[in-house]
């Protein structure tokens, strides 16, 4: 039936919306922003009709969910850094029906889940700050799921990965694209450091586990990144757990996916943390 057409891990740093104003950091993310514009334009090309966001800054404590309301509107200011967003509108269309699919698929193989369509909860920055390059003329539709997953573990928010493709391409009659909304290491800058780190990695240790894990990711060993996953996340502070990656894994073959991430954006420090646009191609899953 559907199609999953395009995966990809992406930054949402709000410093790429601080990168579009005037002062002493305009202009700083814009190779990310250019990564983000060719995400979107090759979800056009590729006829998506949605995109599916795993979003590490929607913070869940039990279950999975899915923010899958009719249309999304409104203006954002974040509570965490509010310095560099502030007053950001957005408008897009949702996919209720989409987000319904992936909840039955995925309770259906145990893993409990809820969609949420008749809903006040608004959309995180981690939906958000990508969309606004992939998505500013609401060509795309779009669903929001919880990827800050505090009491969950891993390998079940894989098997939700898997649940979200079979949802695609078993239930749903079009095209998606999904997205891991996070960043690779995430020890941010600790305070009145920030200024010092805008464009720098927090530690030489952090920084060098992220590139030896891009040169897995380039040569489709994903084995050993899924293997060493769990220590990743914790020794390298993992952005809500690194659910966000789990889950893009989990809907690629997880451990026995073999494709060779072409890289969009090449790596770059932002506050302290480690950060990549990066797509990973779509193959048919393994048996």
């Amino acid at each position: 039936m559907g199609k999953l057409a395009l995966a990809a891990k992406v930054t949402h740093v709000p410093s790429l919306y601080l990168s579009e104003l005037d002062g002493p950091h305009k202009g700083c993310r814009q190779p990310a922003i250019d990564g983000h514009h060719e995400i979107g334009r090759r979800c056009r090309e590729l006829g998506v009709d949605t995109i599916v966001v795993f979003d590490v800054h929607w913070l869940v404590n039990s279950e999975y969910h899915i923010n899958c309301a009719p249309k999304f509107e409104g203006i954002y200011t974040s509570n965490e850094l509010p310095h560099f967003i502030n007053n950001m509108e957005y408008a897009y269309p949702g996919n209720t029906e989409l987000g319904d699919r992936i909840a039955e698929v995925a309770n259906s193989m145990g893993i409990k889940t809820r969609a949420h369509s008749r809903t006040s909860l608004d959309l995180e920055y981690g939906t958000l700050v990508p969309m606004r390059y992939m998505n500013a003329d609401q060509h795309f539709k779009t669903v929001s799921v919880a990827g800050w997953c505090m009491w969950h573990d891993l390998a079940t928010s894989a098997r939700f990965g898997l649940a979200v493709r079979k949802a695609i391409e078993e239930h749903y009659n079009g095209t998606v694209a999904i997205l891991a909304s996070g960043s690779l290491s995430h020890h941010f800058a600790e305070n009145g450091t920030a200024d010092r780190f805008m464009h720098k990695v927090w530690d030489p240790f952090l920084e060098q586990t992220d590139r030896a894990v891009i040169a897995l990711w380039e040569k489709g060993d994903w084995k050993t990144f899924v293997e060493m996953l769990p220590l990743y996340n914790e020794k390298c502070w993992g952005e809500g757990g690194m659910h966000d990656t789990a889950m893009l894994l989990g809907a690629l073959g997880w451990n026995k996916y073999e494709g060779k991430a072409e890289i969009v954006t090449p790596y770059f420090g932002s506050s302290g943390t480690g950060q990549i646009n990066a797509i990973l191609p779509v193959t048919p899953l393994p048996n």
